[in-house]
């Protein structure tokens, strides 16, 4: 969960998160002023910090509000190791028995979501990794002054008075390290890292399971070369998708590049609204909105040659989703007379959109009607879709204003693996995703 970066961080978007079904909680934990507690806030923002205790607590209040389905908290750790130790003293004392760590070190195989329902689950990076890199870190900076050896006595004195600092840090850090760190690593279930920019390195299945981290705009750029590579190690291991760091406005992307490669943990700015946040809406729609949806087989099991799911391949069309559009009801209890036309009734007409893999990408319209709260449209569309199985379809109502933008109406996003065939009268959401209490349109599914 990554707080606006242009509001007060607290702990009201966990809560509102956690009971919209979202099940997993990213908190940015930094040393607070004094450095002798801890603070969550997005690092590099305007946000105000907010406690872990309070973050903690809330979670542990809301955590089971919509789902059972277990809850996993991902720290982005920015702490000392005996910060680390307060944390894991907080982490256990607030949660006692909800939460769930392994006896061993390192998994090899996750456990099931049916397993760990009503538990909580931490993820972040081991402790030991601070003082690895603290480590890389005192021997770059050595390098360094050795390679400026020809400069002016000051600055080769300031890197080696940098140097001594650094190695007093390095002797208190490592005590503390070995005071704190066990009880702080002995609670995360599932270890995490970050890419070291060689894909091929990354994507490496061992027999440790892992979580992987990539922004975005790496995995994209992942995905051009290795997207096989990708599928693979998602069969064994979680990969975590993030909005890039120049999305200061809480906007989002588009989420189908990551679950088309079979990433688990495809994470969102909840604070706003729009497309990307109606498709993730949609996609956990499925499976009775517990917050957990099962991969579909083929991104899963290997073929008879090993060969496993390409997102890149164009595959033959597997069934067609017939639409059809009958009517629509309700503004006129939901919206004021003047909401949308001061002085005529609204003109709706209906956006029909399949998301999903490249090949079955498709957008619809029906016709405009005019002047009237209470459309009839009667038109049917087909949609030829060749992996069923990951296509959302997103069903948008306008009402079209020839001077300014068109007017929003409502919407909804409904997974085509949930879809069944017949009539349906079909609710639809606001923008930020909330239910009206009567506009819905009458539509038919068909599959061929």
């Amino acid at each position: 969960m990554l707080p606006s970066n242009r509001s007060d961080c607290s702990d009201v978007p966990i809560i509102d998160a956690l009971v919209r079904g979202v099940r997993v909680i990213e908190l940015d934990l930094w040393p607070n002023s004094t450095k002798d507690d801890v603070e969550v806030f997005h690092g590099r923002t305007l946000t105000t910090p907010v406690s872990l205790r309070q973050c903690l607590w809330s979670i542990r209040e809301h955590a089971f509000v919509t789902s059972k389905y277990p809850v996993i908290i991902t720290f982005e750790d920015h702490l000392t190791p005996d910060l680390q130790a307060v944390v894991a003293e907080m982490v256990t004392e607030i949660f006692g028995e909800l939460l769930y760590y392994p006896e061993t070190d390192l998994l090899s195989e996750f456990p099931s979501p049916e397993s760990l329902k009503g538990r909580i689950l931490i993820s972040t990076k081991p402790p030991i990794e601070y003082l690895d890199s603290k480590s890389c870190d005192d021997e770059d900076k050595k390098t360094k002054s050795a390679d400026k050896g020809s400069q002016s006595p000051d600055v080769t004195n300031k890197v080696e008075s940098d140097d001594k600092d650094v190695e007093d840090l390095n002797e208190s850090d490592e005590k503390s390290y070995k005071e704190s760190a066990p009880k702080y690593k002995r609670l995360i279930t599932i270890h995490a890292g970050k890419s070291k920019g060689d894909f091929q390195e990354d994507l490496k299945v061992a027999g440790k399971v892992k979580r992987l981290s990539l922004s975005e705009s790496k995995l994209e750029k992942a995905s051009e070369s290795f997207a096989p590579d990708i599928v693979r190690f998602t069969q064994k291991n979680i990969l975590r998708v993030y909005p890039k760091g120049t999305r200061i406005t809480s906007s989002n992307y588009k989420p189908h590049i990551a679950w088309t490669h079979g990433a688990q943990m495809v994470a969102f700015n909840m604070q706003g609204h729009g497309k990307s946040l109606w498709f993730m809406q949609g996609m956990f729609k499925a499976n009775g909105g517990c917050g957990y949806v099962k991969k579909p087989d083929f991104l899963v099991e290997k073929g008879p040659n090993n060969e496993v799911f390409d997102p890149k391949r164009t595959l033959p069309v597997n069934k067609t989703l017939k639409v059809k559009v009958y009517l629509g009801t309700g503004w006129s209890s939901d919206f004021s007379l003047t909401d949308f036309d001061s002085h005529s009734p609204p003109d709706f007409y209906v956006k029909i959109d399949i998301a999903g893999v490249p090949a079955d990408r498709a957008k619809k319209k029906t016709k405009t009607i005019k002047n009237n709260w209470f459309p009839v449209w009667e038109e049917e569309f087909e949609f030829p879709l060749s992996v069923p199985d990951l296509a959302l379809l997103r069903i948008q109502v306008k009402e079209e204003n020839r001077t300014e933008k068109d007017d929003f109406a409502g919407q909804t996003c409904l997974p085509v693996t949930e879809l069944k065939s017949g009539f349906r009268s079909v609710p639809l959401y606001d923008e930020k995703g909330e239910k009206y209490k009567s506009v819905k349109l009458l539509m038919r599914f068909q599959f061929k």
